[in-house]
């Protein structure tokens, strides 16, 4: 498993959620890869997911026995259609949702796009959810996630995860740009 800095944990309570004492027993855990993916013109991919009316950053679940680069890589070029060159670790973020007995830890890294864009190529599921890639400017996205009104509880965490990792960029951005 890879050790990152961790940048924030988000429970139920975190969120205002009504919590309710669960056993441990049927609990999961789940790796997820996240990216900060970034196109020649600076503009960073993010997901609308419109049914549930939240933006989220690309990435999903690692399979068993996938490393995470590897998951992240074929997480972006289904979303995204992209090939991207992963340049960076930014920092994990844990989740523990009590309602789906989920412990989730999610692991977002720098990355750019390679080459030309693509198509994506959405699972049942997601085009069930809408999803749609926008390309946008760091502080617009920002802007987005932070101004959504999810409407499921899965939606809630990422608004929160994703608006984490969003700042933690913009954070290390600035310091890059300001030393240069």
């Amino acid at each position: 498993m890879i050790q990152m800095k961790l940048l924030k944990y988000i429970t139920d309570e975190d969120l205002n959620l009504s919590t309710k004492s669960r056993s441990d027993a049927n609990e999961r855990t789940r790796l997820a890869a996240r990216a900060i993916l970034t196109d020649k013109n600076s503009k960073i991919a993010l997901l609308y997911v419109k049914r549930e009316n939240y933006y989220k950053l690309p990435g999903g679940g690692v399979k068993e026995n996938e490393e995470i680069q590897k998951a992240l890589s074929r997480e972006i070029k289904e979303e995204t259609g992209c090939k991207a060159i992963i340049q960076k670790e930014l920092g994990e973020i844990r989740e523990r949702r009590e309602k789906n007995l989920l412990n989730q830890n999610s692991y977002c890294f720098v990355s750019k796009v390679e080459g030309e864009k693509g198509q994506t190529k959405f699972t049942d599921k997601e085009i069930n959810h809408e999803f749609k890639l926008l390309w946008l400017s760091l502080d617009k996205a920002i802007n987005l996630i932070e101004n959504c009104q999810p409407t499921d509880y899965e939606g809630q965490f990422i608004k929160v995860r994703d608006l984490c990792f969003l700042q933690e960029y913009a954070k290390i951005s600035k310091k890059t740009s300001t030393s240069s």
